[in-house]
């Protein structure tokens, strides 16, 4: 993780996505921590990066768990044939 100033950012934006590619960038305002700058290095990474935050799906994936936890799931061994 690495910080950098609003300003700095401002005057640098292109080089801090570069940047921002491999590593979360803290952006700071007046020295506190204001917002994240997040890069990706393909479409799939912002892809990948939008379904991890997506309420509905984070919700399905909960209700799978509660549901494999309730043992009312199918093995795939029952379903391979």
């Amino acid at each position: 993780m690495r910080r950098i100033a609003l300003s700095e950012l401002k005057e640098n934006l292109l080089h801090s996505l570069r940047i921002a590619e491999g590593i979360e960038i803290i952006i700071t305002r007046h020295g506190k921590p204001a917002g994240v700058l997040i890069g990706f290095e393909t479409e799939d990474g912002w892809l990948d990066y939008r379904l991890e935050h997506d309420p509905h799906f984070l919700e399905r994936i909960e209700r799978a768990r509660q549901s494999l936890r309730a043992g009312q799931c199918i093995r795939h061994e029952d379903i391979a044939d």
